[in-house]
């Protein structure tokens, strides 16, 4: 992993709902860095949500608070309140202003933070501070995640990215329900900044999609240690879309109970706003996504998902093609089914839906649907 200049992590068990796993991270910059941020789009936002809207703001910020297992959402004032509490607590060790933090939760909503846990392990935290703990920060915002999601690239120029993220299941349009952490050493303008990963977000994490259901807490955070200059920005804003697009991907790959990733691409349509609307209709398909788990050639799943967009097209002009291999043309078998099976049992498959309506496309990321799923959500709680 290429680690950007000028950043610790830390990691602690704070027992917020298990007494030994890694749950309260923190992100601190040792110098006076910039960030973004870009939040969820869902009316019930979790109280770190609203304050790190305002945060972001400030010309100045240091340090990245993330705690796993409570959501803090759907809390009330108690719940900002109680978030406040802790960034004050925080800020006062660190010499900070809260405002200098940025705060992120994930878990159990409508759960209040369990600061009499929380609080006594703030000092443990700042002292285990240190450039190599990226890891036991990436494991300490892990709720049903399966693995650790880490991306790094490094320009020619020398300039690093560091990208940790967390997110399996409530992932849908408008940013996954997940929580991203991009930093780098580059020196750009908050604005720059900002345009660089709304630029960035669109190219991936607004791409994926689980099972359909929004967050009230997606967050991705930008942060800048300002640190090397940037030359090549072509170059270093490729490679910081790279990450985001690494991020987003594992998270499909890791999507609740998951066992392929499914790339839908939509073609030949007469707007991008028509592709996407078709693609997502296809992606987010229960009917679709088990077809495809069950390894089961059901291209009327398919069809009837585009038609239930209510948008306007002749289903005797929809192709499909399987990992680039004709299916269907004129509403008819185009390959020996055998053939096309073998395509469905891969980890990864991508489904392509050709129209004749004009030049625009689409694509997105999702996975199946299986029984274990329902065996995640169904105990999340205990």
């Amino acid at each position: 992993m290429y680690i950007p200049e000028g950043f610790m992590f830390s990691a602690v068990a704070s027992g917020i709902r298990k007494k030994d796993r890694l749950d309260l991270g923190l992100i601190f910059c040792q110098d006076k860095g910039i960030s973004w941020g870009v939040f969820t789009k869902n009316t019930v936002k979790a109280a770190p949500v609203i304050l790190g809207k305002g945060h972001i703001k400030n010309p100045v910020t240091r340090a990245i608070l993330v705690n796993s297992g409570v959501a803090n959402a759907a809390t009330g004032i108690e719940g900002i309140k109680r978030a406040e509490e802790l960034l004050g607590a925080l800020s006062q060790i660190l010499s900070l202003r809260k405002e200098e933090i940025l705060p992120a939760s994930t878990g159990v909503i409508g759960e209040q933070l369990p600061l009499e846990r929380i609080l006594p392990r703030l000092p443990e935290l700042i002292n285990n501070l240190s450039p190599s703990h990226y890891l036991a920060f990436a494991h300490a915002i892990m709720t049903t995640d399966t693995f650790p999601k880490l991306s790094s690239r490094k320009t020619k120029e020398g300039i690093s990215i560091l990208g940790i993220a967390k997110g399996a299941g409530m992932i849908a349009p408008n940013m996954a329900t997940m929580l991203a952490f991009i930093l780098t050493d580059g020196i750009l303008s908050k604005e720059d900044l900002k345009r660089l990963l709304q630029k960035g977000v669109e190219e991936s994490f607004n791409r994926i999609t689980v099972d359909g259901d929004m967050s009230t807490n997606d967050t991705v955070y930008a942060l800048a240690s300002r640190k090397k200059h940037i030359e090549d920005w072509k170059e270093f804003s490729h490679a910081f879309t790279e990450v985001l697009q690494d991020l987003a991907y594992m998270i499909v790959k890791d999507g609740e109970g998951a066992s392929k990733v499914i790339k839908v691409v939509v073609k030949g349509t007469r707007t991008k706003e028509e592709a996407e609307l078709l693609a997502r209709a296809v992606a987010e398909s229960p009917l679709v996504k088990t077809a495809f788990y069950g390894e089961d050639l059901n291209w009327g799943r398919i069809f009837s998902a585009l038609g239930k967009t209510g948008l306007p097209f002749q289903p005797e002009e929809v192709e499909l093609f399987l990992n680039g291999l004709p299916w269907i043309k004129e509403l008819t078998l185009q390959n020996d089914e055998e053939v096309l099976k073998k395509e469905l049992f891969k980890g990864e498959v991508e489904l392509s839906i050709k129209l004749k309506q004009g030049k625009q496309s689409y694509w997105l990321l999702t996975c199946d649907l299986t029984e274990e799923y329902i065996k995640i959500n169904a105990s999340y709680r205990s």
